[in-house]
């Protein structure tokens, strides 16, 4: 089967929630997953995952820390040697898909070039599919992928103080 890349982009929530519905979807199917969360290093429920689906891996490439300006040498760190992580798994053959959560934000923020993402889409092969998500999806990535959707936000009940909820927002 061929693989495709897929963005979920925007403003509006559910970007990671839906690369978790398909990647849970793929696993229910028996896929195997990888699922690579950057600038993510807080405990969530999807962290779990495993327990109850052995064919789907998730691992966080990221500080308990929100990138506030500024990346620390920490975050830097961890976001360099996760791509690393996530491109080695990529090409390992194991995976059927890859999900490369708000790889996006990481760019936005100057952690990975151009280069250094483009190299990654050149070298996934033809047969995985690899999903990327985060808001500020930049123009080339858009080109080059396959399928790309834009969460827009139309109304969100945070506005009015509704803080994160544990097993709907993490």
């Amino acid at each position: 089967m061929k693989g495709y890349i897929h963005v979920y982009t925007g403003n509006g929530k559910g970007k990671t929630t839906a690369a978790l519905g398909l990647a849970t979807r793929a696993a229910c199917a028996g896929l195997k997953v990888f699922f690579g969360q950057f600038l993510k290093g807080r405990e969530t429920s999807e962290l779990k995952i495993s327990e109850f689906l052995p064919n789907f891996e998730i691992v966080q490439y990221g500080t308990p820390e929100f990138i506030v300006g500024n990346p620390s040498e920490e975050q830097i760190k961890k976001a360099k040697s996760g791509l690393a992580d996530a491109k080695e798994r990529l090409v390992s053959e194991k995976y059927d898909v890859v999900v490369l959560d708000e790889l996006c934000v990481a760019i936005h923020l100057g952690l990975f070039s151009k280069e250094e993402i483009e190299d990654l889409l050149n070298v996934k092969p033809e047969n995985v599919e690899l999903v990327i998500t985060g808001r500020y999806a930049p123009e080339w990535l858009i080109e080059k992928a396959d399928l790309v959707t834009e969460m827009k936000e139309v109304k969100h009940y945070y506005q009015k103080g509704v803080v994160a909820r544990k097993g709907i927002e993490y």
